[in-house]
């Protein structure tokens, strides 16, 4: 079998599994979100926190929820780590420096899971379980929580209540997060993932030496990793062990949870306000974004220029053998156009169109189909930016959803957009100006400049991944990009939750003749082309100074 066949026979078999469980598990999120009864463990912890999951919460309420839970749960982690020398199953290992631990936590708390350091050779049991793993699964939490808040902007009216931060942020984890997990931590372990809370097991190597390896949750982080589109890896090279993805079928299955919530949201979307038809714009816009970032990365990669890359039947630097080209381009395609970061290889090795692409993809903001709950909102905000963009053509008011788009909520969408490329570009200029943290890249010239933006890109946009040669275990790294995440992540948020309120203050517009249909192919058509021109072209000059430069060279 030829390689691209093998690879448009993975893709069309990950579709087809994809669509197969978007209809049952988006009605079963909708379910979720609309039911009014609490499960017994669900009011359990309700009262362990004193949170009344009933009361209602207007956008600034629910935002003071999401910072003062994100705000405790990174000085937690902070702590666990500086004390991590004297927490059983520590491994030995020495407590977490002061600039490492800020970043990592983070990091880990903002859903980006940047990793500067070695999992497996730093962080004991109690951190990677009891740490690293719980904001898995709470970090993605909070970002569907704000994605179903905007959500429930759409559908009130007449009134600023967007629900309960504390339910949706308990019902998200025990209801849909942990069963999810749960299966996928089996599966991984049924094909050969390891989950073991042991030391360390004494190897043989293939020339008859010996290696020792260490162990611990590595299938249950694995399926939250990957599911919750954190990205952290319990290796360092975290989906290319072996360990954690041992072969093409837990690589194929490890994309397809990656892409699972993040689709099937859509027609949670469309369910919550009424109209599966919606969502299913959304869903096309997403798809049709995703599927052409996967064939251009698989052209880019099988193109095969230069002597050496035609012997090699592909760009195989960087790049399992046991996945080859293909899956590795779709595997790549699918961790940055999602806020993942988990790598089956390594992008700074990718040819130079094809890194450019990776770039790309967490530029555009990570909307096809995006993270856990930040990849609807984005979209959201896209819509919202495109029927703004339509009606300014036509000479009509915007409408959404029967919600009109005016000043206010443009202003909000408008703050949205424009804050994350603020922030990656200006510490990438901050970086490239000042003389030490140059010198972290370890090659020169386009593709050196590509490291350091690929970094701060990744941190702004809570995507994780790294483009590798790059020695981000500095004071100068670990300080800005932790406070990029951190900017990257809340600061959007608090736009998206203003809108949301403001949105659900208003009363519904009735539909006319000249009404633009948001749910027909014209409308899904233009919301593809503004999220490539609006924010792709905010990025164009740095990728010339990159990725574009280093291709034509």
């Amino acid at each position: 079998m030829s390689p691209i066949l093998a690879d448009v026979l993975q893709v069309s078999a990950l579709v087809v599994a994809l669509a197969l469980v978007y209809v049952p598990l988006g009605d079963y999120m909708a379910g979720v979100y609309s039911s009014k009864k609490h499960l017994r463990v669900e009011r359990l912890i309700y009262r362990s926190i004193g949170a009344n999951p009933d009361t209602e919460m207007r956008w600034p309420a629910y935002l003071r929820g999401v910072l003062a839970f994100s705000l405790i749960s990174v000085l937690f982690l902070y702590l666990l780590q500086r004390i991590q020398n004297h927490l059983p199953g520590s491994l030995g290992f020495a407590a977490v420096t002061p600039q490492q631990a800020f970043n990592t936590a983070a990091s880990f708390v903002t859903n980006t899971n940047w990793q500067s350091y070695s999992g497996e050779t730093t962080m004991g049991h109690v951190v990677q379980t009891g740490g690293l793993a719980v904001q898995n699964f709470v970090s993605a939490a909070v970002g569907i929580a704000v994605a179903i808040a905007l959500v429930r902007g759409f559908a009130r009216s007449r009134t600023g209540e967007l629900g309960n931060f504390w339910s949706d942020l308990v019902r998200t984890t025990v209801r849909i997060l942990l069963p999810l997990s749960f299966v996928a931590a089996i599966v991984l372990v049924a094909c050969g993932a390891i989950q073991d809370f042991g030391t360390w097991h004494n190897l043989t190597t293939l020339t008859g030496g010996s290696q020792g390896m260490p162990v611990g949750g590595v299938a249950s982080q694995e399926a939250i990793k990957e599911l919750g589109t954190n990205g952290g890896g319990f290796f360092n090279a975290n989906s290319a062990h072996p360990f954690e993805n041992p072969n093409a079928f837990t690589n194929l299955f490890e994309i397809f949870l990656i892409l699972v919530i993040p689709f099937a949201l859509t027609r949670t979307f469309g369910k919550l306000v009424g109209n599966v038809k919606q969502g299913y714009a959304i869903l096309a816009a997403m798809f049709i974004i995703w599927l052409g970032f996967v064939v251009l990365m698989s052209w880019t990669e099988f193109a095969h220029p230069g002597a050496a890359l035609q012997a090699a039947h592909g760009a195989m630097e960087g790049k399992e053998q046991r996945f080859g080209v293909g899956a590795s381009a779709l595997f790549s395609v699918s961790t940055t156009l999602t806020s993942t970061g988990a790598v089956d290889s390594f992008h700074s090795s990718f040819t130079a169109f094809g890194g450019g692409l990776d770039l790309l993809a967490m530029m555009l903001g990570e909307l096809a189909p995006g993270g856990t709950g930040s990849g609807l909102y984005g979209m959201l905000i896209m819509a919202i930016i495109a029927v703004f963009i339509a009606g300014l053509m036509v000479g009509r008011t915007p409408e959404y959803l029967g919600k009109k788009i005016g000043g206010r909520e443009i202003k909000f969408a408008a703050c949205y957009i424009l804050i994350t490329p603020a922030v990656a570009l200006i510490f990438t200029a901050l970086a490239m100006a000042l003389p030490t943290p140059i010198h972290s890249a370890a090659n020169p010239g386009p593709h050196g400049f590509s490291e350091v933006l690929y970094a701060y890109t990744s941190a702004a946009n809570n995507n994780g991944s790294a483009f590798a040669g790059l020695n981000a275990n500095t004071d100068w790294f670990n300080t800005t990009t932790g406070l990029a995440v951190l900017l990257g992540r809340f600061l959007p948020m608090v736009f998206v939750l203003a809108l949301a309120g403001s949105l659900a203050e208003q009363r519904p517009v009735p539909e006319t003749a000249g009404t633009l249909r948001t749910e027909k192919p014209l409308f899904a058509g233009l919301l593809v082309g503004t999220v490539l021109i609006v924010t792709g072209l905010t990025y164009f000059p740095a990728l010339a100074l990159g990725p574009i430069a280093e291709g034509l060279s």
